[in-house]
């Protein structure tokens, strides 16, 4: 009987206050909306990180003969120094951080050159001699790059030490700077969400303050009169974080799965599995957030 008269009173109180009611909704759908976005976009990185991470590599470019740069001022590398460099790599000061290596020879650079250059004008003057010899090094550990960088800048012979990971973190920092950006706008609107739910059953009460004044005299608990608000809060930011899922999971099937990934397909993306695992942690943040905000709002509105 309690039970079928708090459900009653709760779509009373929803029916009664639509406005308010579909404000909540709507505030709580975009907000669990930014700040499921910006998990995903997270989740993104990771991805991105691991799968280009491990395939990045630390390439060493010895002297070739019309290097203009300092380290090359005593013209081409020597094969005693491309000996030097290699046995440098095959060191057991390295031999913990070094998974594989291979020497890419002038034919094979030139090859490799022509097949990016030579329809330009730059291809069209490019000679196999002014190639460079280089070694390619895949690392056991992509996070220790430095550790191997620093052992070949310097030496002699070596023109430039590049490592591949430097041309991909600016495009991390892009998405890192997003993402916080989602998170802050996120945060905001959790806030204004948390206001608003205050507010509207703060007015809930109110405007049944008649109904609630009786049931405190015949005894009925704080507990049970203010359950039917607290549950009108909970309903409405459940079924606004129900539509941010939806709208998630519909993003990431046609828009990440159907099209970016059919496109781009140099790299992985996340996918609606990890939209199905975010979206319990999303349901539960609307429904406490809303029990917590109706719970405060309604302990002030009980003093009066």
């Amino acid at each position: 009987m309690r039970f079928r008269f708090i459900i009653s009173e709760t779509f009373k109180g929803l029916s009664r206050n639509l406005v308010m009611t579909v404000s909540v909704i709507l505030v709580s759908f975009v907000s669990l909306l930014f700040v499921g976005a910006s998990v995903l976009l997270q989740n993104q990185i990771s991805v991105m990180k691991g799968d280009w991470y491990d395939k990045v590599e630390v390439s060493v470019y010895m002297c070739p003969t019309s290097s203009t740069v300092a380290a090359c001022a005593e013209g081409e590398a020597t094969q005693e120094q491309i000996d030097a460099v290699e046995d440098l790599v095959n060191s057991d000061t390295l031999a913990p951080y070094i998974d594989e290596y291979t020497i890419e020879s002038k034919a094979e650079a030139y090859v490799r050159f022509m097949d990016a250059y030579g329809e330009s004008r730059i291809g069209r003057n490019a000679t196999e001699d002014m190639m460079p010899v280089s070694f390619r090094i895949k690392l056991v550990d992509p996070e220790k790059y430095r550790v191997v960088a620093e052992q070949f800048t310097g030496r002699a012979g070596v023109e430039r030490v590049i490592d591949q990971r430097e041309t991909l973190d600016p495009l991390f920092v892009v998405m890192n700077r997003v993402s916080w950006i989602t998170g802050g706008l996120a945060a905001i609107l959790a806030l204004t969400a948390v206001l608003l739910i205050s507010t509207t059953i703060r007015l809930s009460a109110m405007s049944r303050s008649k109904e609630t004044g009786i049931m405190r005299l015949v005894g009925a608990s704080n507990l049970f009169i203010q359950l039917p608000f607290m549950l009108e809060g909970a309903i409405a930011a459940l079924v606004g974080a129900i539509g941010s899922v939806a709208a998630l999971w519909a993003g990431a099937r046609y828009i990440v799965t159907d099209w970016l990934a059919t496109e781009l397909k140099f790299t992985a993306f996340i996918g609606t599995g990890d939209v199905l695992r975010l979206a319990p942690w999303l349901l539960l943040a609307a429904v406490i957030l809303a029990l917590l905000s109706s719970a405060f709002s309604l302990s002030k509105y009980t003093r009066v």
